[in-house]
């Protein structure tokens, strides 16, 4: 692993798919990433990222874990409504790009855009936004790890087909 990498994260949660890096600055959660399986665990310092770190956790564990993590508002106003509609959907369900554009009267590319833009996925679980004839991309993504993360997490939370 890239020690350098691994420095630009408070805490890194071991995953079945590799690990979730945790980015905690000045007291605020700034980023989650998905990471490949040679980033070794590293333990959270501050309180919020032993929060952080425990919550995704208890997620890997239950997919019907509910997140209370205070996100600081970052994006484009087109960002938050999609995050808003992403949100709203329960695990165990999907939603097309193109059904959450119509909710918000937008283009599914701008939707996709917005996805790959989340600060915060699984707090924020873009993984339930998918195309219309099968998964989709994701994390800016089209394949390779990334999408298999996606492939575990709709496993992890039952949505079958993918």
């Amino acid at each position: 692993m890239p020690k350098q990498i691994a420095e630009l994260f408070s805490s890194i949660v071991e995953a079945p798919f590799g690990a979730i890096g945790i980015r905690v600055e000045r007291g605020e959660l700034r980023e989650l990433t998905y990471l490949p399986p040679e980033y070794e665990p590293k333990s959270g310092q501050d309180p919020l990222s032993k929060k952080v770190a425990k919550q995704v956790q208890a997620y890997i564990k239950n997919p019907d874990f509910e997140f209370d993590i205070d996100l600081p508002v970052v994006g484009t106003e087109h960002q938050r409504k999609v995050w808003n509609v992403i949100n709203a959907i329960p695990r165990g369900s999907v939603l097309t790009y193109a059904q959450v554009a119509k909710r918000i009267s937008s283009a599914p590319r701008a939707v996709g855009q917005a996805c790959g833009a989340n600060w915060y996925p699984l707090i924020i679980p873009c993984h339930r936004v998918t195309a219309t004839g099968g998964i989709g991309g994701f994390a800016r993504h089209d394949g390779g790890f990334h999408q298999n993360v996606k492939r575990w997490l709709l496993q992890h939370e039952q949505v079958s087909g993918f």
